[in-house]
This record gives C-alpha cells, structure tokens and sequence, in this order.
C-alpha cells in the first residue's frame, strides 16, 4: 500500500535534516512518496494594495522572487534525497503563496486527508528560543492532531524505533501508526518501553474504550491491559509485517521525569525515533498527555512521531 508523507520545507539546515532523515529510513522503502511543500507567506508585507492598483497581478515583485527561491529549495531538497538513494518519481514538489502566514498554511495542507503523516525540522532550541524566533514547529505541534506529526531535531543517525508503551488508546494509536509506516521495512527495530513513574500510577482505559477501532473480538484476544499493552503493541507491529525477532521488549525502570527517561532509553539502545500517542487537543493535560511536550523540549539529534 502506498504512503504519502507532507515535507515542510525552507532551505534551513532545520529543513534538510529532515530530508536526510527520511532518505535514511526510507530511500528502499518503494511504499513511500513523499510531498515536499514550501509556503511563501505574503502575509505582512504591505503589498496589498497593488492588487487594487493592477488586479491582473498574480503576485508583488517580492512575493515572485521569494516563490522563486522557494523552487530552488525544493528542487534542492529533492537533489539530496536523490543523491542519497531516494527515487525521484517518488517526490513532488509545490510552492505555495499564501495570504496567510506559513504555519497555518501548512496545517491547513496537512489537513486536506490525503496525507499519512507530515515532517517538520526544528531548530532543537526548546520553549526558550521558540518564544523569541516564533517558531513555525511549535504552531504545528499545538494545532496539528489529525496527521502524525514527525518532529526531526538535529542529525538522526539510527533507524532504530522507540515504542512508548502505555495502556490508552492514544498508544496503541501510535503502535499502529509506526506498524503501518514501518511494516514494508524489512529491516525495521522496534523497541517497547514502558517508563514506569515512581510516585503515582498509570490508571488503564476501560476495553470498551478500544472497541472502536480495533473491534471487541481483536480486543478480547490480545488486550493485556495489566502488562501496559506491551502484548497488542507487539501485535498490531507484527500484522502489519515487522518481523518478531525485530520487536524487543525492554526492562521498565521506576523514574521522576518520564520524557526524560525515554530520551535516555532511545540513546541507550541507539533509537533514532521516539513514537508517542498523545491525547486531542481539546483533552486535559495529564501525565501522559504532558510527555510529549517536555520530550520536545528535551530532545536533541532525534526525532519524535507524536500521533493522535
């Protein structure tokens, strides 16, 4: 089954660690096509009256020289994928002018339902420096729940998958998305970790709260609400074609800081990509729900895939 992925791109470094990382998990992956989409936001330039003046003007000069470098970033951008080994009739390329600012516009490409997940670089400075550059990644980590959001901060180097494992929905959400994407990789890793929290316990969702997506019969089968799920985890992965022997369950370990624990799981086992389910936006904060910020926040040459 094909798989499209939306590629945010801007010429930044930012922006072309995301390219490297994709073409190191998936330039084999023939199952895999990517969109690689840049904004060239007329919002703010004071140019509008030029359309009142001359309504036949498709675009002010500005706006024209920037869609033009905008081309050249993707055209780039698709050059390095190709230069490492992606094919290129498995990319394409669009330069969008928006009256709009770029994140939104993003989002609003992001949402369209044609696209199984969307990747964004950052800048890997944490809440202090996106309060100082507004930060395009961080409008999109907010808004941005009815695509997988892959985050790439720095250089990945590693292939390797860590699995939070939790006993929500919101995880097993997860599980199926990285069983969908990585399944065609024969050589995908898989690592479930559960991060056990040392004051405090995690409350498991009621079954009935599964049934939904996954049908009352595959519940009944493979729920180990009392195990964190570690059993459904391995089997949605396993359906959908990763090899068992690739699937490793970790030791949990009792910790404070549950985000942090899972960056130094992911170093310690050399994991490139943390995968996490989050609860919707409108949700309440909750422990869960706040791992994935502080990760973010924490993270530095990974790459996170918040799903849900």
């Amino acid at each position: 089954m094909e798989k499209k992925i939306l590629v945010a791109v801007d010429g930044s470094p930012y922006s072309l660690n995301s390219i490297d990382y994709l073409a190191l998990l998936f330039k084999d992956d023939l199952s895999i096509n990517l969109h690689l989409h840049a904004v060239v936001s007329e919002a703010g330039t004071g140019q509008n009256w030029m359309y009142e003046v001359d309504p036949l003007r498709e675009h002010a000069p500005l706006t024209e020289r920037r869609r033009i470098t905008a081309e050249k970033f993707l055209r780039d951008a698709r050059a390095r994928l190709v230069r490492n080994g992606f094919a290129e009739n498995r990319v394409t390329l669009a330069a969008e002018v928006s009256h709009v600012q770029a994140a939104p516009s993003i989002h609003r490409e992001a949402s369209r339902g044609i696209y199984d997940a969307m990747v964004i670089g950052r800048r890997g400075m944490g809440k202090v420096g996106e309060l100082f550059v507004g930060s395009v990644s961080a409008f999109l980590i907010d808004r941005c729940h009815d695509v997988p959001l892959w985050i790439i901060d720095g250089e990945v180097t590693s292939s390797r998958f860590l699995l939070a494992v939790h006993s929500t929905p919101q995880s097993l959400l997860a599980a199926d998305h990285l069983a969908y994407i990585a399944g065609s990789h024969p050589e995908s890793e898989v690592f479930l970790y559960h991060s056990n929290v040392l004051f405090g316990s995690e409350v498991p969702a009621a079954p009935v709260e599964f049934h939904e997506i996954w049908g009352q019969e595959w519940c009944d089968q493979y729920l180990d609400l009392d195990n964190y799920l570690f059993y459904a985890h391995a089997q949605l992965l396993k359906e959908h074609g990763v090899a068992p022997n690739r699937i490793t369950q970790l030791n949990m370990e009792r910790n404070l800081n549950v985000s942090r624990d899972l960056i130094k799981q992911a170093k310690k086992h050399d994991c490139g990509t943390i995968v996490i389910g989050r609860r919707p936006r409108e949700a309440a904060k909750s422990l869960f729900g706040g791992v994935s910020d502080r990760a973010l926040s924490q993270a530095q040459n990974l790459a996170l895939w918040l799903v849900g």
